[in-house]
């Protein structure tokens, strides 16, 4: 089993070729006319490739919230809390991105794995926007810690064996 799990948060299609043409156009701003206006443009593009996660690491037992981009990933390790158990639940990423002249929104479907301690604190482990790939990670967490699943994908909401 790897000592270290890392889990990002999806990024849409749209989003990924859109961002990588605004890195390519940034490119050719930089080298024809501005640098200033092309760096500017290529920030905007990284924060469009640019996605969110976490690793989580069971032999130190420690877990960190990432930033990643090109799978270079930035975040804080931290001790895990005692989990009492894992939920997977379904709601809405909705994304607004602005530009000088332009606005875009993303709203897309997407499933979450916490894993609750303290009652009714968790943390965001997943995101994804296909079911099975979510209860698959939760299944992973029901090995390595030994708890139950929550199904909260539909109104009622079930615990699975």
């Amino acid at each position: 089993m790897k000592t270290i799990h890392t889990y990002l948060k999806p990024i849409s299609p749209f989003k990924k070729i859109f961002g990588t043409i605004v890195l390519i156009f940034s490119i050719y701003i930089i080298m024809v006319q501005s640098i200033l206006f092309g760096f500017f443009m290529m920030s905007f593009a990284v924060y469009l490739i640019s996605t969110e996660g976490s690793q989580i690491n069971f032999n130190s037992k420690t877990y960190r919230n990432i930033w990643s981009i090109f799978s270079i990933h930035f975040g804080k390790w931290k001790a895990i809390p005692e989990f009492e158990y894992i939920s997977v639940f379904k709601g809405m990423q909705k994304q607004r991105v602005n530009s000088l002249s332009a606005s875009m929104s993303f709203s897309d479907e997407v499933f979450y794995v916490n894993l609750f301690y303290n009652r009714n604190k968790h943390i965001t482990f997943y995101k994804t926007f296909e079911k099975e790939k979510a209860f698959k990670v939760a299944k992973d967490f029901k090995k390595a810690f030994e708890l139950d699943i929550l199904d909260a994908t539909e109104k009622k909401s079930l615990w699975m064996n």
